[in-house]
């Protein structure tokens, strides 16, 4: 994606207001990114009487339990042997922008190694002593080039020792030892390591060269490792026959792994048609499923800049001001914006959508609304307040607007991890690898309580989400959803509420031009049967020639008593909990009845879910 940067001149200060992007004067406080960094975890005693919101975590008289501090900044984050487990919070631990220390050793933290990655500049990593599990990406440290130490000791750890290691010219300590990887050691070159530890794991191969300076100890416990510091030589090929058979056997390989990597190509190939099929669609994306953007793309977007008119900052005084509905990230004006850069990240239904990344390193999204001409400013105000004021962990609110009669800006904070939509078909990295059985079961969860919050705030609209699809689901780090697009049924003209929003795909609407609470019952079941199966909806494209049929899929199969077939490869594998996901497979099915008289209310379908224990 091309990011632009703002210039100063006038007509790209009109382009800013159009982003309207609102970086924060004052980044939030270490007090509030602790909470909620704690919110998450449990078997917190030891932290609760002294993280307390509104106080200063580094104050010397009043000091926070396991909090490092440097001239008034957080710096550490002591908490090994607390007895901790839970979720981290690693977008609360980015706002922490003096962290340079994070130890959570010897707790009881498990699943796969968070997203330290988005820590840039951590020195010290210390996690060792816990139950993590899973493979390490090789690209994991490759953003993380401040790190000095990395402790990893003492876990579950699988597969491959990341390749990026290698390139940390300042590393210092590293242990992995008493894992579960294997492979061959990567080249560790740096000079200024002073300490490794690789022992009991399952490397194999021989130990480089350049290692041979700390002896034979962290070597030990790796039966396959040979090397001159174990005593243990390594097997020269075999001559003769041997040699000439294994010459076969690995030109046979070669072949098969030829054949391999070109049919991957011609199935990446598709998969990139496809999304850029989709896109052409105009999906509704908070995040684009879609390759890196071109610059014809950034183009389009300097041209909108220019476009726009000129506006103030803050009061809600002028038809051009950007007006700050929710303080929790701060109070921003257009200052900090022409110090941003700037992304296209998609267009839809309701309009463009951009990220902008402030000087302080918070990243927004503003979302840029072409057809709500519906409301005078005043309502428009008291909708886009009264969204601003809603607090639910599966709710993404708004923290500004911009209000002029030809368009309207909304400004949320921006998720780095991105919309389920992209993670389910268009990701194939780790944040894809751990969508897992519990966590899709977690997702599920998270959005019907989303959609009960909201079913009982806007119990009085026609339709209290209207726009519930797997691209307006954002996810944290931690998986936990975050519904976005949500109540602008009352802001959009009618004659565009059709092209706009998702609960029109619903039967009733399509065939009558009627819309009611059970139309977001239906997309809830698009939702449902799409993490179930791990399929495209069909449904999310105006012509629906691209992706599957999942309603008449499912309700063939509930029909002909063969849900079990829907289910998704990927998650099938967690055999002893087949029955609550046939069980879930049938809820989307109730949910996409295209009777409306026979399709189940928003309460019935959220009391089914509920049901299913995690």
């Amino acid at each position: 994606m091309a990011a632009v940067l703002f210039p100063h001149l006038l007509s790209l200060v009109f382009f800013l207001l159009f982003l309207s992007h609102p970086p924060p004067c004052f980044s939030i406080g270490d007090d509030e990114a602790l909470v909620e960094f704690k919110e998450l975890l449990t078997n917190t005693s030891a932290l609760d009487s002294s993280w307390k919101k509104g106080t200063n975590p580094c104050d010397n008289n009043k000091k926070w339990v396991g909090v490092q501090c440097e001239k008034n900044v957080v710096q550490g984050l002591i908490l090994g042997g607390f007895g901790l487990s839970g979720d981290i919070d690693v977008d609360s631990l980015v706002r922490l922008q003096g962290l340079r220390v994070l130890n959570l050793a010897n707790n009881s933290f498990s699943g796969f190694i968070p997203e330290f990655f988005m820590l840039g500049a951590l020195k010290s990593l210390f996690i060792d002593g816990n139950q993590f599990t899973g493979e390490i990406p090789g690209n994991f440290f490759s953003k993380m080039s401040s790190l000095r130490k990395v402790w990893l000791s003492r876990n579950k750890f699988s597969g491959k020792i990341p390749d990026s290691l290698a390139s940390l010219k300042y590393l210092l300590e590293l242990r992995l030892d008493n894992n579960e990887l294997s492979g061959a050691i990567p080249s560790l070159s740096q000079g200024t390591l002073i300490s490794i530890n690789l022992s009991n794991n399952k490397l194999q191969g021989e130990i480089p060269q350049v290692l041979s300076r700390f002896g034979s100890d962290p070597f030990q416990g790796n039966p396959e490792l040979c090397g001159q510091q174990l005593g243990r030589e390594c097997k020269a090929a075999a001559s003769g026959e041997k040699s000439e058979g294994s010459s076969i056997k690995w030109i046979i390989i070669g072949l098969v792994v030829v054949l391999l990597l070109v049919a991957i190509f011609f199935k990446t190939k598709r998969r990139e048609d496809h999304f850029e099929k989709l896109e052409k669609e105009n999906l509704d994306e908070s995040v684009s499923v879609n390759i890196p953007r071109t610059n014809k793309r950034s183009m389009s977007l300097c041209n909108s800049m220019r476009s726009s008119r000129r506006g103030r900052s803050r009061s809600g005084s002028d038809m051009g001001d950007l007006v700050v509905v929710n303080e929790e990230r701060g109070i921003f004006g257009l200052p900090d914006l022409m110090k941003a850069s700037a992304e296209v990240l998609g267009n839809g239904g309701l309009g463009s959508a951009y990220k902008a990344v402030l000087g302080n390193g918070l990243s927004l999204v503003v979302k840029r609304l072409r057809e709500i001409n519906k409301l005078n400013k005043e309502t428009f105000d008291t909708e886009i307040r009264k969204l601003a004021k809603l607090r639910h962990r599966n709710l993404l609110q708004p923290l500004a607007y911009h209000y002029r009669k030809e368009e309207k800006l909304v400004v949320s904070e921006y998720i780095p991890k991105g919309s389920l939509l992209y993670l389910l078909h268009g990701d194939r990295g780790i944040a894809h690898a751990q969508l897992n059985w519990p966590t899709r079961l977690k997702i599920i969860h998270g959005v019907a309580n989303g959609m009960k919050f909201l079913h009982s705030e806007f119990a009085s609209y026609d339709v209290p989400h209207g726009n519930l699809k797997s691209s307006n689901i954002l996810l944290t780090s931690n998986n936990e959803p975050l519904l976005t697009d949500y109540a602008f049924y009352p802001l959009i003209n009618n004659s565009q509420a059709v092209q706009s929003l998702f609960a029109y795909k619903s039967p009733e609407a399509i065939l009558n031009q009627q819309i009611s609470p059970k139309s977001d019952v239906y997309c809830l079941g698009i939702i449902i049967l799409e993490i179930l199966t791990g399929k495209f909806p069909s449904q999310y494209l105006s012509n629906q020639k691209c992706g599957t049929d999942v309603v008449q899929w499912a309700q063939s199969a509930v029909e002909e008593k063969r849900v079990s077939e829907l289910i998704d490869p990927q998650i099938a594998t967690a055999k002893d909990s087949l029955e609550k996901m046939e069980t879930l497979l049938y809820i989307g099915a109730a949910c996409t009845e295209s009777d409306h008289d026979k399709r189940i209310d928003m309460k019935e379908a959220i009391r089914r879910i509920e049901e299913i224990e995690s």
